[in-house]
């Protein structure tokens, strides 16, 4: 079976391209999961962990997403994502504390995308 094509794309900056086996992210349908040979699709993210199991022996790459889109076409996937962060970027303790302060401000989302970051920087799906 042939490998696919990912570009992880974030506003800002590329955030990672390469060849990969398997990609899960989050949609507004939810979790899916892309092989190579997938059919055709379209979809919209919803802010969540993006798992990409690169053709490296045992290579994973994990990023947090935040919004977007994701596109896959002739075993070429795009995730066009509003923020993304790579999962060894992200400060644990910055994090952290963003949680806490989302939690006593009871706001939602920015309770999900701090536990999604931790998730992401713990390797979590």
């Amino acid at each position: 079976m042939a490998d696919l094509h990912v570009e992880l794309v974030a506003a800002d900056r590329s955030i990672w391209s390469g060849e990969a086996t398997l990609v899960i992210a989050r949609t507004t349908s939810g979790d899916i999961g892309i092989l190579p040979g997938h059919e055709p699709l379209l979809g919209v993210l919803e802010t969540g962990p993006v798992t990409i199991r690169t053709t490296d022996e045992g290579g994973t790459v994990v990023a947090a997403v935040h919004g977007g889109f994701i596109s896959f076409s002739d075993n070429k996937l795009s995730i066009l994502a509003e923020i993304a962060e790579l999962a060894d970027e992200i400060d644990v303790a910055r994090a952290e504390r963003a949680l806490e302060r989302s939690r006593s401000d009871a706001d939602a989302g920015a309770e999900r995308r701090a536990e999604v970051r931790l998730a992401a920087a713990a390797g979590d799906r």
